[in-house]
Formats: structure tokens, C-alpha cells, sequence
């Protein structure tokens, strides 16, 4: 019923009356308790994370690392014990290392989220509370200002001198003006919807009241998450051509093989002497040491990418980075913060310094120096 509603063609005491809640006592606790079983906790669905298990699986799928299997069983079957054993560690230490870069990179995103988890003032009991934003439930009753970032899909019901930036769901670059009294009879985009406000968009200007109509999957935001969700993972340029060259090394061994092995043959050498020597010449064709070295330089390439404050989640996206030519990518709210923000002051002979974040009610003035 929530998601279906057309929320931005209601009056505020419409919604009010529709979600059964009060714009000036907010929600009872009894009644919150219920709304949070039935729509869940407000946040995005996350992808499954995989376990060490399955990340230690995934580092065999490589079509070289596959021959190099093979190569060690048939190491062990003819026999050479040795080579065996070096080519199986040489498997296991690869896939291990793998697998702790990338465990790292996993375990440093869920920090940064958990520290990112913003908070909401809401009105519940009659009273204000600060509340983490994923406990918010349709019908809460959110207070924003100046620098807050929206909770999640709000119906205003007030305003004053609002202006939102819009920029992470829609692109436009310029703060968009709300207004509680606009009502709207026709079907409009939400890129539209002037008396609405959307989960993880900014309060750049103004402060306002609203009452939450929708949480999580069911926001704008949530309907654009799980779009993201559909698209495919498609292999690195690195292990493209990785398993190219995995494929023609094999092909190429087993050419060689057949040759070597007809040509002892029809030299009356027995068959059996002949299948050990062609099988021998074929393992060692095999380079057991580029997987790791390509592991190695990778995992070089997290550690350095990591000092400058950059996580890689995969180890072969190191090298999908780095060979990138081009790069098309909106600028406001992606590349920059879309936060015009002042940094230095100079007046009356004065330079002054300003810290601060973004539109963040806070900071300090520095005076730089003086001129007389």
C-alpha cells in the first residue's frame, strides 16, 4: 500500500490520516515496533557476501591456474613427486593470498560503512530523538536542516526556504526548491515531485518537516539499487588475457606432445617411454610461476592503492584501473560534492582561513596573516 500510494498528489493531512500517524506527537513506540516487523529495517539490500570458502574457490576458475592442476596430477601419476608438490604450493600460496587481499579490502568497506551510517531527528512520543536512520518506518515524523542528508523518502508537510541537492538520483547539478503546497493530480516523474524529498539526497538550504512514506527497497534510491543489481560482472582485460594465453599454451602443449610422441614412435622408441617423455616436456612448457607473480604484483598494487586512501574490493581490478584510457562520468555528485563552499577570506588587509566540511552548520576561522 506504501509503495503504491501517489504521496506527492496528497495534502499533508491526507498522508497523515493515510499513515495513521500525528505531525506533531509522531509515532508511539508500540506502533513503531510493529511498522519496523512489517517493513523491515530502512537500508539498501546488500549483495551476499561471499565467504573465505567460496573465495578460496573462486581463485581455481582461472583457465591457467586449471592447467597447472593438471599439470601437478599428472606430475604425480607419472611419478615426479617433486614437481608435484612444487607445483600444488605454488596453487595453494596463490589462491591464499588472493583470497587475505581481497578478505582486507571487504573487511576496511564494512568499517567505512559502519562509521557512514548517518543519523535522523524524528519526533516519536512527543518528544525529539536522534535515532540511526535504518530504524526509521513509514509514518515517522523526520526533522531536517541545513547539511542533513535525507533519511529516506519523505512527503513534506513543512518548509521554509527549502532547497535539495538532488544530484546523487537525478543528476541536476542545481539545488532544487520544495514547497508543502504543491499538490499534483497528473502522473509526474519524481525528478518532479516538488513537495517530496528522497533518501540520500542534501539539505543545501532551508530546514523542514516531513513524514516517511517509504523506507529501504521501496525509496528511489532502493528502486535504482536493485536496477544496479541486475548488471552482469564481466571478466578484467588481465584475465581475459590470461585465459587466452592459458587456452593457446594448452593447445600448443598438446600439438607438442602429439608430435614429439609420434615422431619417438616412429623411431621404434617403446610407447610407454614415449607417453613419459612427451607428458614431462609438457609440464615444463608450463609456467607455474606467472599466477603467482601476477597474484604478487596485484596484491603490491592493492597495498599501494590502499596508502592513498583507496580500497579495491577484487584483486584483478587493480589492473583494470590502471589500463583505463577513458573515463565518462557525470562531474556534480560523483566526481565533486556539488558543495560550493568557502575557503578563504581576505578583508580589511586580513587573510582568513576557513575550516569546515561541506554545508556542516561547524568549523573554525584561521587568521592567515596581516597586512598594514
Amino acid at each position: 500500500m506504501v509503495a503504491e500510494t501517489k504521496w506527492y498528489s496528497l495534502s499533508p493531512s491526507q498522508v497523515e490520516k493515510k499513515l495513521n500517524t500525528n505531525i506533531t506527537k509522531g509515532l508511539a513506540l508500540s506502533e513503531i515496533k510493529k511498522r519496523q516487523q512489517l517493513y523491515g529495517l530502512n537500508k539498501l539490500r546488500e549483495k551476499k557476501t561471499l565467504t573465505i570458502y567460496h573465495r578460496f574457490i573462486n581463485q581455481f576458475r582461472d583457465f591457467l591456474v586449471i592447467i597447472l592442476i593438471i599439470a601437478s596430477i599428472i606430475s604425480f601419476a607419472i611419478g615426479e613427486i617433486t614437481d608435484c608438490i612444487v607445483i600444488s604450493c605454488i596453487i595453494i600460496l596463490n589462491a591464499l593470498l588472493g583470497v587475505l587481499q581481497e578478505h582486507r579490502a571487504s573487511k576496511a568497506l564494512e568499517a567505512l560503512q559502519q562509521l557512514a551510517t548517518p543519523k535522523a531527528s524524528v519526533i516519536r512520543n512527543s518528544a525529539i530523538q536522534k535515532i540511526p536512520s535504518k530504524e526509521l518506518v513509514p509514518g515517522d515524523i523526520v526533522i531536517l536542516e541545513t547539511g542533513n542528508y535525507v533519511p529516506a523518502d519523505l512527503r513534506l508537510v513543512e518548509s521554509s526556504n527549502l532547497k535539495i541537492d538532488e544530484s546523487s538520483i537525478t543528476g541536476e547539478s542545481i539545488p532544487i526548491t520544495k514547497d508543502t503546497s504543491n499538490i499534483y493530480n497528473e502522473d509526474i516523474s519524481f525528478a518532479e515531485q516538488r513537495n517530496c524529498v528522497f533518501m540520500g539526497t542534501i539539505i543545501t538550504h532551508g530546514k523542514a518537516k516531513g513524514i516517511v512514506i517509504a523506507t529501504g527497497i521501496n525509496t528511489q534510491m532502493g528502486l535504482i539499487s536493485q536496477m544496479l543489481e541486475s548488471v552482469g560482472e564481466d571478466e578484467t582485460p588481465l584475465q581475459r588475457k590470461l585465459s587466452e594465453f592459458g587456452q593457446k599454451l594448452g593447445i600448443a602443449c598438446l600439438i607438442t606432445v602429439a608430435i614429439i610422441f609420434a615422431l619417438g614412435i616412429l623411431r621404434g622408441i617403446p610407447h610407454i617411454d614415449m607417453f613419459m617423455v612427451s607428458v614431462s616436456l609438457a609440464v615444463a612448457a608450463i609456467p607455474e610461476g606467472l599466477p603467482a607473480i601476477v597474484t604478487i604484483v596485484l596484491a603490491l598494487g592493492m597495498q599501494r592503492m590502499a596508502k592513498r586512501n583507496t580500497i579495491v574490493k577484487k584483486l584483478h581490478a587493480v589492473e583494470t584501473l590502471g589500463s583505463t584510457t577513458v573515463i565518462c562520468s557525470d562531474k556534480t555528485g560523483t566526481l565533486t560534492q556539488n558543495e560550493m563552499t568557502v575557503t578563504t577570506i581576505y578583508s580589511d588587509r586580513i587573510t582568513y582561513n576557513i575550516k569546515g566540511q561541506g554545508y556542516m552548520p561547524y568549523g573554525d576561522l584561521w587568521v592567515l596573516s596581516q597586512f598594514f
